[in-house]
């Protein structure tokens, strides 16, 4: 097949996946900019293989053998192996410690973690449940899933420190504020001392897959290197998310910091 076939099919597809109604072939070949007959032949070469079909009405769609090869693609990606690369970039370029956080049926952990060269002396184990009103991950996860918001909210509240959240309505609100700017901050409440933020990494689904969390020395934590560490966190969770078939555009970015603690 001529090389310039193989790339008329991607094409094709990607231009499929966004049109879940469907397309014609005029669509197809306008939005491409190829002759009709060179779409013609693609198309019915790919619906003679399942990889398209089209309707009654003449429009063309993904077809099953493509919904089965992205499921299997999607289910065997290893979120921790895909992102260790890109966590890394990230410590070296900001300085600070880096972890990606996962969600485990109810339990929100740190699966990777990648060491800063400032250090901070904080014994988190890999693995260990967060707490879902203290730390910037947990809060992340809670805020864009309701049972383990509800959870969180119907839970006690330890303190840990002077700044911990222990009002259900406080935490209410901030859980509101980090739908609303995009990315979580624990302002020194798990830890006296250490600020903690958390970027949302985003499936092909949109879905909520990880976090990137970086944890940052209090006296590091300026508005200045806020809003270093959040573009560059921000660019690292857009890596993973290409990596994880996410390929949405982002209209915004989160740069400003929250004006109210705990977000």
């Amino acid at each position: 097949m001529n090389p310039d076939r193989y790339l008329r099919t991607f094409d094709i597809l990607t231009l499929l996946v966004n049109h879940k109604e469907g397309l014609r072939l005029t669509e197809i070949k306008d939005v491409l900019g190829l002759p009709v007959s060179s779409v013609h032949n693609v198309l019915q070469t790919m619906v003679s293989a399942d990889v398209v079909v089209v309707d009654d009405d003449l429009r063309y769609s993904v077809g099953p053998r493509t919904v089965a090869l992205a499921l299997r693609t999607v289910q065997s990606l290893d979120v921790r192996s895909l992102a260790r690369r890109p966590l890394q970039d990230l410590a070296r370029e900001i300085g600070d410690d880096v972890y990606l956080g996962l969600r485990l049926g109810k339990r929100v952990i740190y699966a990777d973690r990648i060491l800063g060269t400032q250090r901070i002396s904080l014994d988190i184990r890999l693995g260990e449940a967060l707490h879902l009103h203290s730390t910037a991950t947990g809060k992340l996860f809670a805020a864009y899933d309701d049972k383990l918001a509800a959870h969180a909210l119907a839970d006690r509240l330890p303190k840990f420190t002077p700044h911990t959240i222990t009002d259900p309505r406080e935490l209410e609100r901030a859980y509101a504020r980090i739908r609303e700017i995009g990315y979580s901050r624990s302002e020194e409440e798990s830890f006296s001392g250490v600020v903690g933020y958390a970027v949302p990494i985003r499936d092909a689904a949109g879905a909520l897959a990880a976090a990137v969390h970086v944890s940052v020395l209090a006296t590091r934590a300026t508005k200045a290197h806020e809003k270093k560490l959040l573009a560059a966190a921000s660019a690292c969770a857009e890596q993973v998310e290409r990596l994880l078939g996410n390929f949405r555009d982002k209209t915004t970015k989160p740069e400003k910091p929250s004006p109210r603690r705990g977000a």
